[in-house]
């Protein structure tokens, strides 16, 4: 990679597993604590993308053929990844990124029962091949996932599926994270307050960045960060180092 290139984060897991919640803390986190943050998150991260989004959730949609709900994410994100993900790895930015390739694959690919092959391809296609340098799998029980995603709004069109099929994405995550084990960092947050998974994720993210040798700004107090600070909606600080990468 370049250098001065960022590093790529991504957060995935079943409905209800709080991964935008988490994206925000850790966002807010890093950037009192001078890192220079960005955040991208699917579908729905670009103007574009919201459109698209309104289309694939929407209950209305029931006659949504698989092959093209698969297609409408890969647009989606082939957006996302070239408006948003790119040009801030370019910058040097740490991108936090809600949801990303990892999805398809546990969503169309093994919930829906895509073809793998064609899932991996067209998502090569949409986002140039890059690929995390880390993912956090927030994992849940299926039931209370679904129950917190119901419970949060009246439920869209993919959470109102039923309970095996949540139980066949949360089954290809834990695939997936056993596959690629340097990657992956699971995070069991069933039954667990919000601030109670970020102090955890700050902890694995934090880690991950000194042992990569990304710099911040100014010096911080982790440990005060750790327990939980004042908000802060700014995500800006000075450029990491190198990292984000992408596929052969």
């Amino acid at each position: 990679m370049p250098s001065g290139w960022g590093v790529f984060i991504s957060f995935e897991g079943p409905d209800g597993s709080g991964k935008s919640t988490q994206v925000r803390k850790l966002a807010e986190a890093l950037s009192r604590l001078g890192y220079d943050v960005a955040t991208a998150s699917e579908p729905g991260g670009t103007a574009i993308g919201r459109r698209i989004r309104e289309i694939i959730l929407d209950t209305r949609s029931a006659g949504l053929h698989g092959v093209t709900e698969f297609l409408l994410f890969a647009a989606d994100r082939a957006q996302d990844v070239h408006e948003v993900i790119l040009p801030a790895l370019r910058a040097g930015r740490v991108v936090l990124a809600d949801r990303f390739v990892d999805s398809s694959l546990a969503y169309q690919a093994h919930g829906l029962g895509m073809d793998l092959d064609s899932v991996l391809s067209a998502n090569r296609i949409a986002t140039d091949g890059l690929r995390p340098d880390l993912t956090l799998l927030l994992d849940i029980d299926v039931a209370e996932g679904v129950a917190r995603a119901k419970g949060r709004s009246h439920g869209d069109r993919i959470e109102e599926r039923m309970l095996e099929f949540h139980q066949r994405v949360r089954d290809a995550y834990h695939q997936m994270a056993a596959a690629e084990p340097d990657r992956f960092r699971v995070i069991d947050v069933t039954g667990k307050p919000a601030e109670s998974v970020h102090e955890e994720v700050l902890a694995q993210v934090l880690d991950f960045l000194a042992a990569r040798g990304v710099e911040r700004r100014r010096s911080g107090r982790v440990q005060e960060e750790r327990k939980g600070g004042p908000a802060c909606h700014a995500h800006h600080g000075d450029p990491g180092a190198a990292g984000g990468h992408k596929e052969a």
